[in-house]
């Protein structure tokens, strides 16, 4: 066996054109084939697949040590470059050419037999996966995924580069400040009792940039939120932040689709047209039911409330008397849908709160409705033109307050797309979601609470709301949706010590805790702070939808599971009561 040589190629590298070289090739193992005489193996690293051929005629001894290499083992080969005898070319592989045969061998490390093939197509848990994430990266897929996200990073810092935007780091270590999900607390060791936080976000910090006159900010930035988890959520995850002074939402908005429209076309090569359409929240609810509408398909959500106001059917007029609404689509050509698969689609609107469905099959001679006791054929038929109904179709109806009825009616126009499969692959629908509700009265603290967060500011010509009916006042507040994803978010942030007190008034954050909590932002707006505004890109999510995954932990390199463990390294874990009793904690 020889000894260790630098490669002098990548497994991915070699052509045609590179017959009668002679190369050393480093990688794993991905197949070995004995066929008598002449071992194959396939030599794998992140840049590709290379054929090396062992056999006694070319060298022996190199022969020798190839009969007993195994699938993972750590290789080091030099041989020369050789065309592939005609008709056992690989047109798969793009060094399907040529092969190298061996007259070198050094085994660099073996490997125990991987708990799962190294191979794109591996039917096995994601746990499984993520407890050996080492190998599951090994496999091209995944390593396409990681390396797509490599070129959005250099896509976004030479983007912001170019438009003028400076690159600064802030803390990891900050103050708490608990609006919105639960922070991550880290206890000083230093200084008993006080902990620090990891940021949700670096919102404080680049509002006191804007205020120090860096007037164009940028940062790709990790951020933590202790909030329950789902496939496009982690405890740890990365945004593009960014704020701008002297800009309003044209500003964000014509900054933001140039940066899309970069990503897209320099990853996937497709160009993008802008502007993106606008929408307010109040439309998107009402047309859509989401405040993240995929728009590739129809199914649009209409208002009935007027037709059906004095009803004889009292689930109807009722609701629309208490201020609520009575709303529905149609689905195409789906009148012949069973009583089963109608039980089904009721229970379904029964488990998202509804108090039931109300359907009708539109007939070519008349419409047939679930509630035709109640309301009369006039109602059902003008219920039907409301939504657009045709001749074949199938209407769903809800009825119940604003929010939820449309909420449950933006789901069940989901699950419709899907079971009809009216979803189409390749369309790429960009939309800005505009004029969100300042504030939410929440039941369980009884009180007002952000919509967004407390730093967004109202719509001007809202302010005297804040005063009269709060709760009507619209925020000047945008998030930018791709294909039901909301992909970023943002805001025109208050810049008045002014009105940033009323603010946290609003919210029941009084004097001394909003000093507590804020006031070295409440101080910095004394001195001179300049209108701005900014937006926070779900990075992850971005090149999840990039990479056409399903499951943002696919395009991180070292994802927690839905319950925020590393099966890898079996984090969180217990520490050393030593380490407790530095930091003045005792576990109860």
């Amino acid at each position: 066996m020889s000894t260790y040589k630098k490669r002098t190629h990548t497994c991915g590298e070699l052509r045609k054109q590179d017959i009668g070289k002679t190369v050393t090739l480093t990688g794993w193992i991905d197949v070995r084939r004995d066929l008598g005489g002449v071992v194959f193996i396939d030599l794998r690293d992140r840049y590709g697949k290379t054929q090396v051929v062992f056999a006694p005629q070319h060298n022996q001894q190199a022969y020798d040590v190839a009969q007993g290499l195994r699938s993972e083992y750590v290789i080091s080969v030099t041989g020369n470059v050789e065309g592939r005898p005609a008709d056992t070319e690989n047109p798969d592989l793009p060094t399907g050419e040529i092969d190298v045969v061996g007259k070198e061998l050094a085994i660099l490390n073996k490997s125990e037999t991987p708990p799962f093939p190294i191979e794109d197509e591996i039917d096995v848990s994601e746990d499984l996966r993520l407890k050996y994430r080492y190998l599951d990266l090994r496999r091209s897929a995944v390593q396409k995924n990681l390396l797509i996200r490599h070129c959005a990073y250099q896509v976004t810092r030479s983007y912001f580069d170019r438009n003028g935007f400076i690159e600064i780091e802030t803390p990891i270590l900050m103050k708490s400040t608990p609006e919105g999900a639960r922070d991550y607390l880290v206890p000083s060791r230093i200084h008993r009792g006080k902990f620090y936080a990891l940021p949700q976000s670096p919102q404080t910090y680049k509002q006191i940039l804007m205020v120090s006159g860096f007037d164009r900010y940028f940062q790709i930035v990790k951020c933590f939120r202790d909030e329950d988890l789902r496939a496009d959520r982690q405890p740890e995850f990365t945004q593009i932040d960014v704020e701008m002074s002297f800009a309003d939402e044209d500003d964000v908005f014509r900054t933001t689709e140039g940066l899309i429209a970069e990503l897209w076309k320099e990853i996937l090569g497709i160009e993008i047209a802008r502007p993106f359409r606008r929408l307010t929240y109040k439309d998107a609810m009402e047309l859509y039911g989401t405040d993240k509408p995929d728009t590739r398909f129809a199914l649009h959500i209409a208002d009935c409330s007027s037709v059906v106001a004095n009803s004889g059917f009292r689930v109807f007029s009722d609701t629309v008397r208490k201020g609520g609404v009575v709303a529905g689509f149609a689905v195409p050509a789906l009148s012949n849908y069973t009583r089963n698969q109608l039980d089904g689609l009721t229970d379904l609107a029964k488990s998202l709160g509804a108090g039931g469905l109300v359907y009708f099959k539109h007939h070519s001679d008349r419409i047939e409705s679930s509630v035709d006791k109640f309301v009369s054929p006039d109602e059902v038929k003008a219920i039907a033109q409301k939504i657009g109904s045709k001749n074949g179709d199938l209407g769903l109806i809800i009825s119940g307050t604003w929010q939820k009825a449309l909420t449950i009616l933006g789901t069940l126009r989901l699950e419709m797309a899907s079971r009809l499969d009216l979803i189409p692959e390749g369309h790429w629908n960009f939309l800005w979601i505009t004029d969100f509700p300042l504030l939410e009265f929440s039941e369980d603290d009884k009180r007002f609470v952000a919509v967004h967060h407390p730093f967004t500011s109202p719509k001007p010509e809202d302010v005297p709301l804040l005063d009269a009916d709060a709760a009507t006042a619209r925020a000047r507040a945008y998030d930018l949706v791709l294909n039901g994803n909301e992909i970023a978010g943002g805001s025109i942030r208050i810049h008045s010590s002014e009105l940033q007190s009323k603010m946290f008034g609003l919210l029941g954050i009084g004097p001394e805790e909003a000093k507590q909590k804020f006031g070295f932002l409440l101080d910095a707006f004394k001195y001179g702070a300049p209108p701005h505004g900014g937006i926070a890109y779900g990075f992850d999510r971005i090149v999840m939808l990039l990479t056409g995954q399903k499951s943002i932990r696919d395009v991180i390199a070292f994802p927690k599971t839905s319950s925020a463990m590393s099966l890898m390294d079996d984090s969180p874990s217990t520490v050393d009561k030593k380490q407790l009793d530095e930091l003045h904690i005792r576990i109860l």
